[in-house]
Formats: C-alpha cells, sequence, structure tokens
C-alpha cells in the first residue's frame, strides 16, 4: 500500500503550492482540441478532485460527477484564464470551480419540500441545512491532498522509467516501509544497496516534482 505521508517526508515537500503544471501546458489546455494535453491534465488531477469531493460528504457517483462537471468547466473557463500569481493561483482557482460544484451537488440532495425543524423546533428551509464552506473545511482538505496527489503523479511518471528492481526496493523500504535489514533479504542485496536506491529514486522524484512545479505558486 502506499504510503503517502512517508513518501512526502522522504522528497521533504514544503512548498504550500507543491502540486502544479506547467505554464507550458495550461496555454496548451486552452486549446480544447488538443486531446494528449488535457489527458495529462486529467491523470495529474482528477483524483485530487475526486478525494476532495468524498472527504466532502460525497458518494463515490456523486465524487465522479464533481470530476468531470470541473474539468468541463475549466475547459470553458480556460480560454479566459490569465496566470497571474499575485492575484490568483491556479491551485486557489481549481480549488474554487470545485468548491462551488460540492456545494450545488450538497443543496440538490436536499428536499425542497415542507421545512424541517432545528433542535429548538424551529422550521428551517432546505437552503439553511445547506453545510457552511467552512464546516466543510474543503481548504485544508484541498492541501492536504493536492500535495498526496503531486507525490502520486510524480511517482507514476518515474515507474515506467525506473529500473523494476530499483522501483521494487523504493516500494518496499520507502513507500512499504519495511525494515531495511528485512528488504535487503526479500532482494538478495546489501542494507547499504538499499540505502543508495532509495536515495537515488527519491532525487528522481523530487526532480519529477520541480519539472510539473511552475502555476500553483
Amino acid at each position: 500500500m502506499l504510503s503517502l505521508i512517508s513518501l512526502a517526508a522522504i522528497v521533504k515537500m514544503t512548498n504550500d503550492d507543491s502540486i502544479a503544471t506547467r505554464a507550458s501546458l495550461l496555454d496548451r489546455l486552452k486549446d480544447r482540441e488538443d486531446q494528449a494535453s488535457w489527458q495529462e491534465f486529467f491523470d495529474t488531477y482528477w483524483l485530487l478532485i475526486y478525494r476532495v469531493a468524498k472527504k466532502a460528504g460525497l458518494t463515490d457517483a456523486e465524487a465522479q460527477d464533481i470530476v468531470q462537471e470541473t474539468v468541463m468547466a475549466m475547459a470553458n473557463k480556460l480560454p479566459g484564464f490569465i496566470y497571474d500569481p499575485k492575484v490568483c493561483s491556479f491551485k486557489t482557482w481549481m480549488l474554487r470551480l470545485t468548491r462551488w460544484r460540492i456545494i450545488d451537488t450538497l443543496r440538490k440532495r436536499l428536499p425542497q419540500s415542507a421545512p424541517a425543524a432545528d433542535s429548538n423546533g424551529t422550521a428551517t428551509s432546505a437552503l439553511d441545512r445547506i453545510p457552511d464552506e467552512s464546516s466543510l473545511k474543503l481548504e485544508a482538505v484541498w492541501d492536504d491532498e493536492w500535495e498526496k496527489s503531486l507525490l502520486t503523479a510524480a511517482l507514476q511518471r518515474l515507474k515506467p522509467l525506473l529500473k523494476p528492481e530499483h522501483y521494487q526496493i523504493f516500494d518496499l523500504y520507502a513507500l512499504r516501509q519495511l525494515p531495511v535489514s528485512q528488504v535487503a533479504e526479500i532482494m538478495g542485496i546489501s542494507a547499504a544497496r538499499v540505502y543508495l536506491v532509495k536515495h537515488r529514486v527519491a532525487a528522481k522524484i523530487r526532480n519529477e516534482i520541480k519539472a510539473i512545479e511552475a502555476t500553483a505558486s
């Protein structure tokens, strides 16, 4: 099982705007017919949006709908999106689009018939029973999932490029967190070799993260 917390420690993520996409990719995304760029974008971000929607209390089907609706909204709005981190970062902009759709989905869940009564017996409308945005704590959840998604995306991009043995060593030691002695025994190598491979793969992950950072700062 992928241990994102341990992986975060390994690559020493400290940038608050960790997950991002190249500015050049944003420019390419303004062309809705550029399927390769949109696939790259979707592969990087869909799980982020899905996880945040799930943590907001939505069902699997609702969360999948949020992913599709948010991506479609971005496709419609990106041609007019001007990247200026001093005004609004890409990360914040995408959070807003996602949050609006989560709130809208929660609103649609509520019955529109007779008002319900609160704990004091006072009738409340369906609109009043929609959770306040601050109570959903979406910003904190978004920040947490943002970092996890970057780590996942970086590792997924690197996996096909790594030697199978190196990935297996990194998986066993850094992700599954087996003792170095056990990893060395399983792989038939020295403990020093385990440390060396972990260090090299972690460095590659850091480099990959830097390669996809740009517009969320």
